[in-house]
């Protein structure tokens, strides 16, 4: 009366699971006694190569350079070296063999270094123009070394130029402004009238003046200077500042030329132009203390012969607006010498191969 009757249906699939478990053990059995024993072996090892890297750090751990070089061996002697993976994945050992075979032929081909390393004195010249013009960026040190022959990337050069030393901690200028404001007595100066035309195809400046009262007829007189020697554009892109006059558009007109103004409130409408003015603003004028308009005169005159013939552009692949493209010249050598001529008293550095 005590025994419990057994519930239909649950002793089956129990029997069954434990049947299973011995036909896959007997199967296991058969295959281990059908391989050979350096099959076994080598299996033995795979297993235990993994056991003893998942043993070494928790929770997660890494795996060095022997432990790939290892795989990578075990996947030329196993032929199933695949279904014994558990940490990495088959795709990751295949990578490495691929970067193993690269490394291999790198040592064969006499370890090659890629690109040919810049030379001393091509590394020496970079240092140089980059010291003794600090306005140059990277674009332009590349354009003054096309003139010279010399073609280096942007990425050398960034390697190699001169960089200035690093500023002593200190306040900043807001800091300063804060602490000592009854102190100080701010000052400016308005800039005299400078009238230029710069051409849109080459950005070539053609003309330029100076004056303190701009007046249309002053205007006009220049825009007649600047057509000299044949040079008469088309159309005349401006903005509608009232120094121009009524009449500008035109008499204009009368010579075949065509005016054509901006919209108001829009710098961008007339870019070449705006561009040209920043260009003589940060190369030149934002770094000369003008004393009169005579003196400004000279420092424009002798900036822009150096901005049309000498200054690499980079929209016409850094080369300037007047001058042609460069001719192809030989190797600088190590004993070739490089001369600079200053321009405006050593803001700026003109550079040639010596006779």
């Amino acid at each position: 009366m005590g025994r419990k009757n057994s519930v239909p249906g649950e002793a089956g699939p129990r029997h069954l699971g434990a049947v299973s478990d011995w036909v896959v053990l007997l199967l296991g059995v058969l295959r281990a006694m059908l391989r050979r024993r350096q099959a076994l072996v080598l299996e033995n090892l795979l297993l235990r190569q993994q056991l003893a890297v998942a043993l070494r750090a928790r929770p997660r751990p890494r795996l060095r350079r022997r432990d790939r070089v290892f795989w990578v061996l075990a996947r030329r002697a196993c032929a199933d070296w695949p279904r014994h993976l558990v940490l990495v994945r088959p795709e990751t050992v295949l990578r490495w063999h691929r970067q193993s075979w690269r490394l291999f032929w790198w040592w064969r081909s006499g370890r090659p270094t890629g690109r040919p390393r810049v030379p001393l004195e091509v590394r020496a010249l970079i240092r140089r123009l980059s010291q003794e013009n600090r306005l140059w960026g990277t674009e332009r040190i590349r354009g003054e070394l096309l003139k010279l022959g010399i073609a280096v990337s942007n990425g050398s050069i960034r390697r190699y130029r001169w960089r200035r030393p690093a500023r002593p901690p200190s306040q900043t200028w807001r800091t300063f402004l804060r602490n000592h404001a009854p102190q100080i007595w701010a000052a400016d100066l308005f800039t005299v009238f400078v009238l230029f035309f710069v051409t849109h195809d080459r950005r070539d400046l053609v003309h330029f003046r100076i004056t303190a009262h701009p007046t249309a007829a002053w205007v006009w007189r220049q825009f007649l200077e600047a057509m000299a020697w044949g040079r008469q554009p088309r159309y005349v892109l401006r903005d509608r500042d009232a120094a121009y006059g009524r009449a500008f558009a035109t008499q204009a007109a009368a010579l075949g030329i065509e005016t054509l103004l901006t919209p108001f409130r829009a710098p961008k409408a007339n870019a070449i132009a705006e561009r040209a003015i920043r260009t003589l603003r940060t190369e030149c004028l934002d770094h000369v203390l003008v004393l009169d308009e005579r003196h400004l005169e000279r420092v424009l005159k002798e900036y822009v012969a150096h901005y049309n013939t000498e200054r690499p552009h980079r929209s016409l692949g850094l080369v300037p607006p007047v001058a042609g493209a460069p001719a192809p010249l030989a190797p600088l050598t190590a004993s070739e010498r490089i001369v600079a001529r200053p321009v405006l008293g050593g803001l700026h550095h003109v550079y040639e191969r010596a006779a």
